[in-house]
């Protein structure tokens, strides 16, 4: 009996003595093998050869499986739910086919159930899975209300049989916390002729709906007695097999006699990124790992006998590659076309710890000059036969070595002895790394026995600080009585949104603590804004202008001004970044102020890594004048940094408005949450007002990047804050412009002012030192000469007078400009400006004693007609 690629099938041993068969889809062998279980419930186990559990596999395989079913869970929601789904795996099996799904939704936390229990943290539910060997499941997150949005649920299993433990969970949870959706998603579906109604009769039941996701489907047919004929035959083979300490099954290939040597290799794992989805894991965390994947890789790398032949092996599979399995059950090396027999290596995972040991396996695979296969160690009793048609072919038996909460016990590291490996990287968490762990007959040693060389890497277990418990649930202690007057909200915010799927900069440049608003109309014509503005029907914030499209004049200008201005502003990103460096905090989380501060705070991150070696957070929060700091937002940072880490930033300074604002809303904060720390001072790149301590300079100059709009900006929109779009648990909102990518520039500035970086290090230095020795603080001149000229143009409102090249800008692109005020002498950064004005048709008026280059005036008490101060037309 042999599969679809000609090779012997993996379950023909079985169907052929017990009588079971496989049908369905013609790929169902290639995905799956038969076994016996030493288990009273069930006879056979379904083994994927794709999952990275019992069979060693390719891990860009393993992990493109997921990736692929994930994306077709976000095709089937669409952004905006998948953007607000949670994705839940099941223990042991498919903890890492969770997380590649949540990697292919892109957008999702992710979380799995978990048979070890944590100390202080609180279960947020659990149920049992009533045909496993071990049942008991329980889900701790680290946010217990990480289960209670109204979003889709993802819940990742890897085979829907019967669908008893699916559904028992679905049912448990929607009692707690009823949502309108729940898709599941599998590698397989192997549901029976009777069960396939259930699905659809639950759903009605619960008044939700259920979609099912699977990679294929098929079903077992069992001939009757099977389980008492699996259970003779388990008996009858293991009476022959080997040691229960030892190997049972296949001795070959890679089996030397003698003992292979057992090192540990420090893998410099991110300090605080959890280990997997036990407590929750965000995007944020898996921008984190992707980040620190390549050195860690390195590290493996190079601790592997003779390097592993480092050079990298490019094109290996990705999740492209996902329906390649050959290879999958345990059995001789590759030999490449010249006949050199290429190294194998396998990174083995531990239990529940799947999803670090796979990435780490499917970096280590990009980069070495070897044959890398990842599977992990299991709880499940499987009989070990070597045959070439039943799927496990040798078992490692050894005790369990994390201290498990339901006592000591046997596991199993399945298709290892005689695989023909060269080396084994062991990943285990640091519970797992006890005395167990390194005994004579400990996994370690049992690998030893068979295998060359063994590698020792631990991650730590994350453990996250007690979470609170949830209002009601008599599983957890009772939460903490609230102040007096205290407001409930959710514990749960929303992870921040990256590019590519928010935003054009690269996914670690940026996290926008903002809510994607695309699908919304939002914009209207500059003058019926002003108007209703003005008249005080609206305010700014609640809708946005129609974005300007700038002229082939105007696009020449600003490039112009870039390749002019490009050290100056490099010049002025080092020093602010220094200066907040000695200053501020020593490692400072970035948090820019959208959308004018968000090019500055990239192009400070950059500066940090490119000149300082340090990897900076950077997040982008709306503040907006008259309503302040998105108060979400500071608490989201206040749950995951120290706030006296946090550093705001911004563009440049005009009058000081948003200086002051933040500093009022910070304090409005803390005061009504009890968080402490914030330092509401702004770093700028330019500082013209005198508003603030930490700037790159003070000149009045052009900034390129405040000559556009969104198209320098990571196509996004400025932020919106409307009542019937915002609610008080969301962050503030904002648009991705994915249309005008033909016409963005924002790569570009960040690339032409980091590319002057090593130009202007010296002059950095030397003016850093110099502003640290200097008396700094603001004298506000700023806000003096905008009051004064308020009342010499007879305007009376400082809001209508923005000072400064940027501000002015502003003025031109999204106001209803009056009149433009120019420094007398003003040069080449005012040719954008004078050429806005122009197809304005606005007056731009030379004035001899400004203290800024230029200052854009609003016309004030706009009516459409109106061309006076007063609001009124003029006549001859």
């Amino acid at each position: 009996m042999t599969g679809p690629s000609g090779t012997a099938w993996s379950g023909a041993w079985v169907a052929e003595r017990l009588g079971v068969e496989l049908v369905g889809d013609d790929k169902l062998r290639d995905l799956l093998g038969l076994a016996l279980r030493r288990n009273p419930k069930r006879a056979h186990l379904l083994v994927s050869n794709v999952l990275g559990k019992h069979v060693p596999q390719s891990p860009a395989v393993v992990h493109g499986h997921g990736f692929a079913l994930g994306r077709r869970v976000r095709e089937l929601l669409g952004d905006a739910e998948a953007r607000a789904a949670v994705v839940l795996g099941y223990a042991e099996t498919a903890t890492g086919l969770g997380h590649s799904v949540a990697d292919g939704l892109g957008l999702a936390p992710y979380l799995h159930s978990t048979r070890r229990p944590v100390p202080g943290v609180a279960r947020a539910g659990g149920f049992e899975e009533s045909h496993s060997h071990a049942t008991s499941h329980l889900l701790l997150p680290e946010n217990p209300r990480l289960l209670a949005g109204s979003g889709p649920l993802v819940l990742v299993d890897d085979e829907f049989s019967t669908g008893n433990t699916v559904l028992n969970t679905v049912r448990a949870l929607h009692e707690r916390y009823p949502r309108d959706r729940y898709v599941i998603v599998a590698l397989v579906d192997m549901r029976s002729a009777a069960d396939l109604g259930r699905l659809d009769a639950f759903a009605r039941e619960i008044g939700a709906r259920v979609d099912l996701v699977t990679a294929a489907s098929g079903t077992v047919r069992l001939p009757d007695g099977v389980l008492e004929k699996g259970q003779a035959l388990v008996t009858e083979y293991e009476t022959g097999a080997s040691g229960a300490s030892g190997a049972s099954g296949a001795s070959g290939a890679g089996d030397s006699g003698a003992a292979g040597r057992v090192s540990r290799v420090d893998l410099a794992w991110p300090p605080g990124l959890p280990d997997g989805g036990r407590h929750g894991f965000t995007p944020e965390h898996r921008v984190r790992l992707d980040t620190a994947l390549p050195e860690m890789a390195a590290q493996l790398a190079a601790a592997l006998p003779g390097g592993a032949g480092l050079g990298g092996t490019e094109g290996a599979e990705g999740a492209e590659g996902a329906e390649s399995t050959e290879g999958a059950a345990a059995g001789a090396a590759e030999v490449p076309s010249d006949g050199a027999r290429r190294d194998r290596i396998l990174v083995l995972g531990f239990e529940e710890l799947m999803y670090a040991p796979l990435r780490l396996a499917q970096e280590l695979e990009r980069v070495v000059d070897a044959e890398v296969r990842y599977s992990t160690t299991t709880r499940s009793p499987v009989l070990a036969l070597d045959d070439p048609g039943y799927a496990i072919r040798s078992r490692l038996v050894f005790p369990a070595h994390d201290d498990p909460g339901d006592g000591p016990g046997e596991r199993y590291a399945y298709n290892v002895a005689g695989a023909g490996f060269d080396a084994v990287i062991a990943v285990v968490d640091s519970t797992g790394d006890t005395a167990a762990l390194h005994a004579p007959d400990g996994l370690l040693a049992q690998l030893a026995a068979h295998v060359p060389d063994v590698l020792l890497a631990v991650v730590p277990s994350y453990v996250p600080p007690a979470a609170p418990a949830v209002p009601g649930d008599a599983s957890t202690a009772a939460p903490e009585q609230p102040e007096p007057n205290a407001t409930e909200r959710p514990l749960m915010l929303a992870e921040p949104l990256r590019g590519p799927a928010f935003s054009s900069y690269a996914p670690d440049d940026v996290g926008w603590l903002l809510q994607d608003l695309s699908d919304v109309s939002l914009e209207a014509p500059t003058e019926e804004r002003e108007e209703a503005i003005q008249s005080g029907g609206a305010h700014y914030a609640e809708s946005l202008p129609v974005e300007y499209q700038p002229s082939d004049q105007y696009q020449r200008l600003f490039r112009a001004a870039l390749d002019a201005s490009a050290a100056r502003l490099a010049q002025a990103v080092g020093t602010v970044t220094e200066l907040v460096l000695a200053e501020r905090a020593p490692r400072p989380v970035l948090v820019s102020l959208a959308r004018a501060g968000t090019p500055v705070g990239v192009l400070m991150r950059r500066w940090a890594r490119h000149r300082r070696g340090l990897d900076l957070p950077h997040y982008a929060v709306s503040i907006v004048r008259g309503r302040g700091i998105d108060a979400n937002a500071l608490r989201w940072l206040a749950g995951r940094h120290d706030p006296a880490d946090v550093v705001f930033v911004d563009g440049w300074t005009g009058k000081g408005a948003i200086t002051r604002e933040l500093a009022a809303t910070i304090s409005e904060f803390e005061e009504a949450e009890g968080v402490t720390g914030f330092d509401p001072e702004i770093a700028v790149l330019a500082d013209p007002g005198s508003c603030v301590r930490t700037y790159g300079t003070r000149e009045d100059y052009l900034i390129p990047s405040a000559c556009l709009n969104s198209t320098v900006s990571g196509l996004i929109s400025r932020t919106v804050l409307r009542a019937d779009l915002v609610g008080p648990d969301d962050f503030h909102g904002a648009k991705f412009y994915r249309e005008l990518a033909g016409a963005d520039v924002s790569v570009d500035f960040l690339d032409a002012v980091s590319a002057r970086f090593d130009d202007v290090a010296d002059a950095v230095d030397t003016q850093a030192k110099e502003l640290l020795s200097v008396d700094r603080a603001p004298t506000w001149k700023g806000w003096a000469a905008v009051e004064r000229i308020s009342e010499e143009y007879g305007i009376h409102d400082v809001n209508l007078v923005k000072p400064g090249v940027g501000e002015t800008t502003r003025v031109l692109l999204r106001r209803v400009p009056w009149k433009i005020l120019a420094r007398a002498g003003a040069g080449s950064d005012l040719d954008h400006v004078r050429l806005l004005a122009e197809q304005r048709g606005v007056p731009v008026e030379e004035v001899a004693e400004l203290p800024y280059t230029c200052v854009g005036l609003i016309h004030p008490k706009y009516t459409r007609g109106a061309t006076g101060a007063d609001g009124r037309a003029v006549t001859a």
